[in-house]
């Protein structure tokens, strides 16, 4: 069997037309540091002498299409100038920090959003690749946003990029429990990740063992929430972000040794074997079509069913990965807006970037009433599920009961940011973020600026 394929069709599992679950509240933070692709190169030529490995992934450093990745750290941060990269104890001591400090900013925009009070949470369900100590960070961030001990958590692990998706797909499960048992749910949903320090890690291992490593040149840090609701006693009268539709989860076959992260002494090592992009492009088709099979209100007269019909909100592992899906599938950039406008702006933040990915959607001007979300992790796991925009009125974007603002303008089908595109027809920027409700701003030489936000 090819090890793309995925065995165990959910074509004879339904959802019922109306599962009366929704996203009442987005929330992304970033941090304020943003590198471009020659932060990478000043560190790496700082502490590493030139070799062919290095020089390798530098070069494709300088091509990766992100133009910037969101850090919690300057280039000339301690951590990573020290003799050594950062033991594992080091890097739990400043996630402990700048990871809880991110998450509670996230978590509070979503609530905000949402308009309940954190007394009304009956879950948390949380997700983290880049923290692994107990009691998890999870924990500290229901402490400091104050919600009641007794409220029931659970923390993935394991799942990497595909956390935050898992995360939603957990909560949404929670949440049919509970209104089997006619009772409320109101489940916050938190991925949080800070990869950047693990930079000199990845860099050792190019150095001592001469390894084409292109992890090093993706991954940035990031916190998403958002607030899932059964419905049941829910007194607030605002559309809904998002509804949810269906949902699918399976394991690619054979796939254990192309995608994952090895815990390490200096913490974590990507694992990126250079199949994953054509084993994710071609598991999407297959999960695409078993899933709307799942979906009765698919099937209707005249009602799309078809991948192009769809706006998809895909995790951008990598633009290789994008492109890969946007063609195994028929999509055009237009499709994938959100998705590269991401990459673009901040890189892969693992888990927390499908959130940031729905919630820049959110705010796009026209697009379709249906989403497909897709996420990817360590396994290799999928994570596919479909949502619709209920505050889409006439094809614009509706956010806390108003009409969004204008957004991106689009050029040839291709979303353009600051009016550029680049010859592959991808969207571009001019160096200056695209807020979304996010605290990113402009920087210079890997140095953040602020306006008060």
């Amino acid at each position: 069997m090819s090890p793309s394929a995925i065995p165990h069709s959910t074509a004879s599992d339904h959802f019922k037309d109306d599962l009366n679950l929704s996203i009442l509240g987005l929330g992304v933070k970033y941090p304020l540091v943003r590198n471009g692709p020659e932060g990478l190169e000043i560190i790496a030529n700082r502490h590493y002498p030139e070799s062919t490995a290095l020089k390798k992934v530098l070069s494709i450093n300088r091509f990766t299409g992100i133009d910037f990745r969101s850090t919690i750290a300057t280039i000339d941060h301690p951590l990573v100038n020290q003799a050594t990269p950062p033991t594992i104890t080091q890097l739990n001591t400043i996630f402990r920090e700048e990871g809880v400090r991110l998450s509670v900013s996230a978590c509070r925009k979503a609530i905000a959003e949402w308009g309940g009070c954190v007394e009304e949470i009956t879950h948390v369900v949380s997700t983290t690749c880049t923290n692994s100590a107990n009691p998890g960070f999870d924990h500290y961030v229901c402490k400091e946003l104050g919600i009641r001990s007794n409220v029931e958590k659970v923390l993935l692990h394991g799942v990497g990029c595909s956390g935050g998706l898992a995360a939603i797909r957990t909560a949404a499960n929670l949440a049919l429990g509970l209104s089997f048992r006619q009772k409320p749910a109101r489940i916050l949903v938190l991925a949080c990740e800070i990869s950047s320090l693990l930079v000199r890690s990845e860099l050792d291992s190019i150095h001592e063992n001469q390894e084409v490593r292109i992890g090093v040149c993706l991954f940035g840090d990031c916190a998403s929430s958002c607030i899932l609701s059964n419905g049941i006693g829910e007194s607030l009268s605002s559309v809904p972000v998002y509804d949810l539709l269906g949902w699918k989860h399976d394991v690619l076959e054979d796939t254990e040794k192309d995608l994952g992260f090895d815990v390490d002494p200096m913490g974590w090592k990507v694992i990126l074997s250079p199949r994953v992009p054509s084993l994710a492009s071609a598991s999407v088709s297959p999960a695409f079509h078993d899933l709307v099979n799942s979906l009765p209100r698919f099937h209707k007269n005249n009602f799309p069913s078809k991948a192009e019909d769809f706006d998809w909100a895909l995790h951008p592992g990598g633009l290789t990965v994008i492109t890969g899906v946007q063609e195994a599938m028929n999509l055009t950039p237009e499709h994938l807006r959100s998705s590269y406008e991401v990459y673009v702006e901040h890189g892969n933040s693992s888990s927390a970037t499908i959130m940031s990915v729905l919630n820049n959607l959110r705010s796009q001007p026209g697009g379709k009433e249906n989403v497909v979300a897709c996420a990817f992790g360590p396994g290799i796991i999928l994570e596919m599920m479909i949502m619709k925009r209920p505050g889409l009125a006439n094809g614009v974007p509706v956010e806390n009961g108003h009409v969004a603002g204008s957004g991106h303008a689009t050029t040839n089908g291709h979303t353009t940011m600051n009016g550029h595109t680049n010859e592959n027809g991808q969207p571009t920027t001019n160096g200056h973020s695209t807020d979304n409700g996010n605290d990113a701003q402009p920087i210079t030489n890997g140095h953040s600026t602020e306006n008060g936000n």
